[in-house]
């Protein structure tokens, strides 16, 4: 529901597992997404642009190598 504090608590538990005082978050469950995406979805059309896609999946550090996306 708060997708903003959700990414602040997550970065903050990502931040403790590098120093080894914590766990890395499991971050891609159902829930998570679904914030992610809520993110991406600023005008709530229920849909994202494939750039908007591209662009999370590289920010989120991963491939876009073998995507096949039009641009619509």
């Amino acid at each position: 529901e708060r997708p903003r504090e959700f990414l602040i608590q997550a970065l903050e538990k990502v931040k403790a597992g590098r120093r080894a005082e914590g766990d890395y978050p499991y971050l891609m469950d159902e829930d998570n997404l679904v914030a992610m995406f809520g993110l991406l979805d600023v005008l709530g059309q229920g849909h994202i642009t494939p750039a908007q896609y591209r662009e999370a999946l590289k920010t989120l550090g991963l491939s876009t190598e073998d995507l096949r996306l039009g641009d619509d």
